[in-house]
């Protein structure tokens, strides 16, 4: 006999101060505030530094990083942090200091809006 119990699956917790960009651009026009909120995401992805972190996090097993894990992309630890710190100003990642390490994760709900505001809608038939 199993001692394996199932556990329920939590909804996660959205961090303070991400708030998904905006609908799906095929939807209605953005309003200013959203437009506003969307550049800063993407300009936040338009470096290359930024756009590998968040990719390193968004990848990495289970979800999270420790920045121990992904100091490793051609710049030097005050330069990551640095640009891991704009990553979590544009509401991309949120981070949770254990101990001496910093732990980062994206955002599940930002990226579900991200690609949502991206998919074009499916043409009437």
């Amino acid at each position: 006999m199993s001692n394996i119990k199932a556990l329920p699956l939590l909804e996660p917790e959205v961090a303070e101060g991400v708030v998904p960009c905006c609908p799906p651009l095929t939807e209605r026009p953005l309003t200013a505030e959203e437009a506003e909120r969307t550049a800063a995401m993407f300009k936040a992805l338009g470096d290359p530094v930024r756009l590998r972190l968040f990719s390193l996090v968004a990848s990495h097993e289970g979800g999270e990083a420790c920045v121990c894990d992904i100091s490793d992309v051609g710049v030097s630890q005050p330069t990551v942090s640095h640009h891991l710190k704009k990553l979590k100003e544009a509401g991309l990642l949120s981070s949770e200091r254990r101990g001496t390490w910093v732990y980062y994760r994206v955002e599940p709900s930002v990226m579900a809006a991200m690609g949502q505001m991206l998919t074009a809608a499916a043409p009437a038939a």
